[in-house]
């Protein structure tokens, strides 16, 4: 049986020059790929997606146009031998699969594909002359449309220079390329070169064609020559580093500095220390490198965002940072990451989204050697073209409380809810300015919205209302009100059903944008919920996205421990 326009001697050889050899899977692929072709309407630009990385890719791209280069071919390994022919446009189109029941008229076909024999006891003579004879009957075919979101090919996007690497990679995929991620499948074992450029450049490494473009991976990891003397010989010599001397349980410092000159009264010192040789200045220089100290303090100034301090000069290569607000710390994660690949650097910050007070330490980061090269200097700085972290200032809210249900407000049940929120607020110097109770009612939770907004309130905290009850009418009455932005359900218990939007600026009535946080019941029974990670974000300003809650998913189920230290305890960090 042909296959396409080939007969089946033909296809064999062509097979052999793409893939190496005829592969059976390859010979029967090419004709699942035939069939499915032969169902699309004539003129149809199609795509394919293969659920196989085995062989059956290949026989999309030796018999259409498309191949893993354009992106009109996906391989969505399933581990099922079957390929999807299908419009680009509208996604209509067939599937091709094996069907198992009628392989096994043909035997040898049915011992190779489920592998009941081994490939030495295979009779390849037989098994081509089974997969000619069955062409596409050893198939199952169906009608299909590809979802929607796999009909839309992403762009590339901008693509930049990596600054650890120096290549060009997509800047979607973060401030470094994935191989100085750690996803490279290799190692460097030499310099790079460049290679020749026109017909006449030398193909030499020193030649016209350029010099080496990198160092030898090892270079960086030799320093200059340190000159190192027994400590009976040392007085009258300067530290070349600090020393550091612990003392368990009661201390740990620098016992010496750098740039310090021993005295013979140090000598003693020394020795209790566990030293018996030092380091001094004096040694062989070497200007590719710089001293530990010197390197962290011109990382510290690129590193801090607003709002941050640090003292110097640094101690033993290190810099600690402090907040000079009470804010919100924002760490930019991706870049710290790329900052802590770098090598002979490193950054250590408090979590993301923490709530810290003015002085306190948020931050520390040091050059690890005693002196690093400049290169590796260069690929950190080139990291820190944004900050690493900063500190958001807490806006003082007006708060307005909304509280739903019929049985609070005929006073049937006590409302606790007002004195929870306004004790947590007031945490934050944030009064409340309007407190509203509304019955299960949409026109008078729309109207209980008005009079908090009229009383000034730029963030409305609500509860009741808020779960799957089809008597639940809260969320539909704030969509009524002008509800934007609307964020709904987070993957962290208790506080699942909370909710973030926006109820945008008013211009008829001259009111502000209000923030708008929904608290579910539980912040009643548990004395930490999601409402205590969200409303520290919000007065600082931070645009929730559903991202953001999702990523609160890691740490979001709490213990319930009979004491709550949090923010002290992981849940939510």
């Amino acid at each position: 049986m042909n296959i396409g326009p080939y007969t089946f001697a033909q296809f064999k050889e062509k097979a052999a020059e793409f893939h190496s050899y005829p592969a059976p899977g390859l010979l029967i692929g090419a004709y699942m790929v035939e069939a499915a072709k032969a169902r699309l309407p004539e003129g149809t630009l199609f795509e394919a997606v293969v659920e196989t990385k085995k062989c059956l890719p290949d026989a999309v791209q030796l018999l259409t146009p498309c191949s893993i280069g354009n992106q009109w071919v996906r391989i969505l390994d399933l581990g099922k031998y079957a390929v999807s022919l299908y419009d680009k446009y509208s996604g209509e189109g067939f599937r091709v699969h094996l069907d198992l029941e009628r392989m096994r008229a043909y035997p040898e076909i049915t011992a190779w594909f489920l592998k009941i024999k081994p490939k030495a006891e295979q009779d390849e003579e037989v098994l081509l002359r089974e997969i000619e004879a069955a062409g596409d009957s050893i198939c199952g075919i169906a009608p299909i449309r590809i979802r929607p979101r796999q009909l839309v090919h992403y762009p590339m996007g901008a693509i930049g220079a990596c600054p650890l690497c120096g290549e060009a990679y997509p800047v979607g995929d973060g401030p470094i390329c994935r191989g100085c991620q750690g996803e490279a499948p290799y190692t460097l074992t030499g310099a790079r070169v460049l290679l020749p450029m026109g017909r006449d450049a030398k193909d030499t490494p020193g030649g016209p064609a350029g010099a080496a473009f990198a160092i030898s991976p090892d270079t960086r990891q030799r320093g200059p020559q340190t000159k190192v003397v027994p400590v009976e010989e040392a007085v009258g010599l300067t530290a070349l580093h600090d020393m550091t001397e612990v003392i368990p349980g009661a201390s740990k410092g620098a016992a010496f500095k750098a740039g310090q000159v021993f005295t013979a009264g140090d000598l003693c010192r020394l020795q209790q220390m566990g030293r018996f040789t030092v380091a001094v200045a004096g040694g062989a220089t070497d200007d590719r490198y710089v001293h530990e100290n010197g390197g962290i303090e011109t990382l510290a100034a690129r590193m801090a965002g607003k709002n941050l301090a640090w003292d110097l000069p640094p101690k033993e290569g290190k810099i600690n940072f402090r907040a000079t607000v009470r804010g919100l710390l924002s760490v930019d994660r991706p870049r710290l990451l790329a900052f802590n690949m770098a090598p002979d650097v490193m950054c250590a910050t408090r979590q993301d989204a923490t709530v810290v007070e003015k002085d306190s330490e948020l931050a520390g980061a040091r050059v690890i050697p005693l002196h690093i090269h400049k290169d590796a200097l260069a690929d950190a700085l080139r990291v820190l073209e944004k900050p690493l972290f900063r500190v958001d200032p807490l806006r003082s809210a007006k708060i307005g409380i909304l509280v739903t249900g019929t049985e609070i407000f005929q006073g049937l049940i006590e409302d606790k809810f007002i004195p929870v929120i306004a004790a947590k607020v007031a945490q934050y110097d944030c009064p409340v300015v309007e407190a509203v109770i509304a019955p299960d009612d949409a026109t008078a939770i729309v109207a209980g919205i008005r009079r908090i907004r009229k009383a000034g309130a730029d963030m409305l905290i609500t509860t009741g209302g808020m779960s799957v009850d089809p008597g639940d009418v809260t969320r539909s009455a704030l969509m009524e009100a002008g509800l934007t932005d609307a964020l709904y359900g987070a993957p962290v218990l208790p506080g699942t059903m909370s909710l973030v939007g926006l109820l945008p600026a008013a211009s008829e009535s001259g009111e502000g944008a209000v923030q708008v946080l929904g608290v579910p019941a539980c912040a009643l029974y548990f004395k930490t919920t999601l409402f205590d990670a969200l409303f520290p974000r919000l007065l600082a300003g931070r645009r929730m996205d559903r991202q953001e809650l999702a990523l609160l998913g890691e740490g979001g189920f709490c213990m319930n421990c009979k004491r709550c230290t949090w923010p002290k305890w992981f849940f939510m960090k």
